[in-house]
C-alpha cells in the first residue's frame, strides 16, 4: 500500500479571511497557524502529553491528520490531533444539539387597574388560563396610577382572588409584591402529567 503525501486539510475560505462574516463560527489555529512553543497534545490513538509544536505537527503529519488547537487560553495551549473538517462538523452538530435542548420560557402579562371591575377580571382570568395551557409563565400586576396607590389593599385583594382562580392551571410563584407602583405576582404552569 503506497503512503500518500501528507496534505493538511484546506480551512473553508470565511475563515481564511480574518473579518469573518460569520462570528457564531469558532475559530480554530490549524497547523502552521499555532503560534505556541510547547502544546499539549490530545486524541485517540495518540500518546498524550506536553510536546514541542514541531514534534507534535510531526505527530499529525505522520497520522495524516490535522493539528487543531481547541484551548488556546490553556497553558499550554490543548491541540487535538484530528482531521479538521471533520472537527468542524462535530462542533455544529453539538452546537445544533445544545440548542434543540434549551427550553424557552415565555412570560405574557396580565395587567389590572386597582378598581378592575367583574367583567375585565373574567376577560383577563381567561387569557391568563390560556397562556397557562400553553405552557407560558403569567406575571399578573396591579399598576396604581398617581394617588390609587392608597388602595394597595384592593391590589392585594385582586391579586389573591386572581391566583385562587388559577390554582387549577397554574402555581404561585412568588407572593404579591410591591416594586415601584407596580404590584407583581408570577404563575407558572403546573406540570403536565
Amino acid at each position: 500500500m503506497e503512503k500518500k503525501p501528507f496534505k493538511p486539510s484546506p480551512r473553508p475560505r470565511q475563515q481564511q479571511q480574518r473579518g469573518r462574516k460569520n462570528d457564531d463560527e469558532p475559530n480554530y489555529a490549524i497547523n502552521d497557524e499555532i503560534t505556541s512553543a510547547e502544546v499539549r497534545v490530545v486524541g485517540d490513538n495518540v500518546d498524550q502529553g506536553v510536546y514541542p509544536l514541531s514534534k507534535a505537527l510531526a505527530m499529525a503529519e505522520a497520522m495524516e491528520l490535522d493539528l487543531i488547537q481547541i484551548t488556546a487560553n490553556a497553558t499550554p495551549p490543548v491541540c487535538r490531533i484530528y482531521d479538521y473538517q471533520k472537527f468542524l462538523y462535530q462542533q455544529k452538530k453539538h452546537q445544533k444539539e445544545q440548542k434543540a435542548k434549551q427550553v424557552k420560557v415565555v412570560i405574557k402579562e396580565i395587567r389590572f387597574g386597582p378598581q378592575t371591575d367583574d367583567h375585565d377580571y373574567e376577560f383577563k382570568l381567561k387569557h391568563a388560563v390560556e397562556f397557562l395551557k400553553e405552557g407560558a409563565k403569567v406575571k399578573a400586576y396591579v399598576f396604581f396610577k398617581g394617588r390609587s396607590i392608597l388602595f394597595k389593599e384592593q391590589g392585594e385583594t385582586l391579586l389573591a382572588k386572581f391566583a385562587e382562580d388559577l390554582a387549577d392551571y397554574g402555581r404561585l410563584e412568588q407572593q404579591p409584591k410591591l416594586e415601584g407602583k407596580r404590584m407583581i405576582v408570577m404563575f407558572s404552569p403546573n406540570k403536565k402529567k
